[in-house]
């Protein structure tokens, strides 16, 4: 009968520590945010076209991997939010976020006054933009006058796009050949197309570019080309709001620095803000 007792306060004391053990945890995960401020209570549903090596890709298990993504996950966690990708094309993006099919855009959207207008942008990481040439660059390009003549592959309606069309601008302004400029759904077919021999040129940013050459796939002919911001997207600002403040605490942690110092991506300086149409 003792034996009894001792094994019921044994257990009794187990299943104690076992919810003094989960109450914490309980606690932490308490959301800092709801609906209406994210469309999924607990979650936080994020569009993403993981095409773009190290920062966000699918690696060969089928699971999203990247400093993007490695860098939102946190945020996560900071807001007590459960993680949610929606894998999509780019040029779906910005109406998908109007229409609150996600709450935010995390795919590394460049800053315009014009997308400013828009949506709430948070800066997250500087980038530039690489042109990659088919291994050993066999064309010899080493400046973007010497992309006059040749045909360039991108992904359809980013700022890549924008920005190769302004290289295609510039090579008929100075009165050099002309520039094609072939458009592709993903970053993905851009590069096959570049692989496949169908363009001369493969339009990417910094970072992307680096870590193609590295893995032996291409060659970084021309990079550091029209430096700007990278940003998460929201269409709400009070969720802006707070996953502001989840950036600033990674930052003083050391967190963000960490992460972005690992990925090789140039660093937000100072505190983390909202550039958006208003305070709504």
């Amino acid at each position: 009968m003792n034996k009894i007792i001792r094994r019921r306060s044994l257990l009794g004391a187990g299943a104690a520590l076992s919810a003094l053990a989960v109450a914490p945890a309980a606690v932490r995960a308490q959301p800092k945010i709801a609906p209406p401020n994210i469309i999924k209570a607990g979650t936080l549903v994020m569009s993403i076209n993981p095409t773009l090596p190290p920062l966000q890709f699918v690696d060969d298990k089928g699971q999203l991997q990247g400093m993007r993504v490695e860098l939102a996950n946190e945020v996560c966690k900071r807001l007590g939010l459960t993680p949610e990708y929606i894998r999509t094309e780019f040029a779906t993006m910005i109406p998908g976020l109007a229409a609150k099919r996600w709450d935010m855009i995390n795919t590394g959207i460049f800053f315009t006054e014009e997308r400013s207008k828009l949506m709430y942008m948070v800066p997250t990481e500087q980038a530039a933009i690489s042109f990659l040439a088919a291994k050993g660059n066999p064309l010899g390009l080493k400046t973007v006058e010497d992309l006059a003549g040749k045909k360039i592959s991108v992904e359809l309606g980013g700022i890549e796009e924008r920005r190769t069309r302004e290289v295609a601008k510039m090579a008929q302004d100075k009165g050099l050949k002309p520039v094609t400029v072939m458009t592709f759904n993903n970053f993905a077919e851009a590069f096959q197309a570049l692989r496949a021999g169908q363009s001369d040129a493969a339009t990417a940013i910094d970072a992307t570019a680096m870590f193609m050459q590295q893995r032996g796939d291409f060659t970084r002919a021309i990079s550091g080309v029209f430096p700007q911001t990278a940003c998460f997207a929201f269409a709400n600002r009070p969720l802006a709001d707070a996953v502001v403040g989840a950036l600033n605490d990674l930052k003083k942690d050391g967190f963000y620095d960490k992460l972005l110092d690992q990925y090789g991506v140039l660093k937000i300086d100072g505190p983390f803000a909202i550039s958006g149409p208003g305070p709504g």
